[in-house]
């Protein structure tokens, strides 16, 4: 790049800060103007309204008319939180058209629907109920210790197996476990 090129940038925000106005209809000056597009509306319709409401108000002479050239001049340069009456209308609308719970996707957003949630369970049978002694408790206890030990892998391993009786290798729930321990403490 050589000395001479140098970039240069301009910003025309000054342009910006003035508001949309109508000052001329073709080659006509409009008196008084230029106007904002607030005056123009309330202009319209408050002209609307006293032509029609004119049985109403004529009592109290021009001070309705006096009101309203006045709020045409009073809405020449009004502010709603630092912005432009219009735009302010504008988007209070726009609030009020959003669902209530906002958007997700450019798709108002929803709660699912309530549903049951529905459940339940079987009871395959209840085991027999085991009577106990003092003298017999720690001979249970230690029968069950047992139970739980791991078995060993070799010397007399084919003989327990042949001990066992056919079937399922293993309950597949809760409930089967405790019936097939209470059958094998009737069984003993």
């Amino acid at each position: 790049m050589t000395a001479t090129a140098v970039r240069v940038g301009r910003f025309y925000t000054a342009a910006r800060r003035h508001p949309w106005v109508l000052g001329k209809v073709a080659d006509w000056r409009i008196p008084l103007g230029p106007y904002t597009p607030a005056q123009i509306a309330l202009a319209i319709g408050g002209g609307f309204l006293l032509v029609k409401t004119i049985g109403w108000w004529s009592w109290m002479g021009p001070v309705p008319l006096v009101a309203w050239v006045l709020a045409i001049w009073a809405v020449r340069r009004p502010k709603i939180r630092g912005r432009a009456p219009m735009q302010a209308a504008v988007g209070w609308v726009l609030l009020g058209w959003q669902p209530q719970g906002g958007r997700i996707g450019g798709r108002a957003a929803r709660d699912r629907a309530a549903r049951p949630l529905l459940g339940g369970f079987t009871v395959e049978g209840a085991p027999a109920p085991t009577v106990t002694t003092r003298k017999a408790a720690p001979l249970a206890r230690r029968q069950r210790h047992r139970a739980s030990l791991p078995r060993p892998t070799t010397g007399d391993a084919p003989a327990r197996q042949q001990a066992e009786p056919p079937g399922p290798k293993g309950p597949a729930s809760g409930v089967q476990t405790l019936l097939a321990r209470a059958q094998q403490g009737d069984a003993r």
